[in-house]
């Protein structure tokens, strides 16, 4: 028989989406059932480019349920050798959630095919919220890919309602006890705990099956 194993925080991630995806639903008391949501694992919008650049970098996961848009991020213990969880959230990946989350409440389906309208139409908008980042231009994979992904996501989450239905979450994984990690050092995301203690092999490996 088949038995697929994986090691450290990417591992965790994908196994924490397809068997304990409603540890991250329960905190926000949503509803929806696991087998009803879109799940992106490690969606890729280019590198995280420079000061100009239109590319934003890579999430751990996104997750549309039936309420509400998850933007992950994850971090594991280190199997509790992790000491030092101050300014867990880098800047960039700060940025990331703000540009993925302008998108999110600006792009819609009547500028489906048409993304040279929407650059039109909000180019200087975009630009005095993400830190005069661009916007990719019409014939780009990254514009296809952010197409595909804002399309799924809206048609997805049928009660999306604008910013109050994206949420910021950072998924941390622990093997021993449950780190100490301040509201200060985390903003404006959520902060969702996952023991994986029990899951891993005498190995530290985890089944993914």
């Amino acid at each position: 028989m088949r038995k697929i194993l994986g090691y450290g925080e990417d591992a965790l991630t994908l196994w924490a989406l397809k068997h304990n995806l409603n540890a991250i639903l329960d905190y926000f008391n949503d509803k929806t059932a696991p087998p009803s949501c879109l799940v992106f694992y490690r969606p890729s919008f280019g590198r995280s480019g420079g000061k100009n650049s239109s590319e934003f970098g890579e999430f751990d996961a996104i997750i549309a349920s039936s309420e509400n848009v998850y933007l992950v991020e994850s971090k594991w213990d280190n199997l509790g050798k992790t000491k030092n969880y101050k300014d867990i959230i880098k800047p960039v990946q700060r940025l990331r959630h703000d540009i993925l989350s302008w998108y999110l409440t600006h792009w819609d389906k009547k500028y489906r095919n048409k993304w040279g309208d929407f650059i039109k139409e909000q180019k200087l908008h975009y630009q005095e919220e993400t830190k005069k980042r661009n916007m990719p231009g019409p014939a780009t994979l990254l514009t296809r890919n952010l197409e595909f992904v804002l399309g799924e996501l809206l048609k997805h989450c049928k009660g999306f309602s604008g910013e109050d239905s994206i949420k910021n979450v950072l998924l941390f994984f622990y093997s021993k006890k449950k780190p100490g990690i301040k509201t200060k050092e985390r903003k404006d995301f959520d902060l969702v705990f996952i023991n994986y203690s029990t899951e891993v092999t005498d190995r530290n490996f985890i089944t993914l099956d």
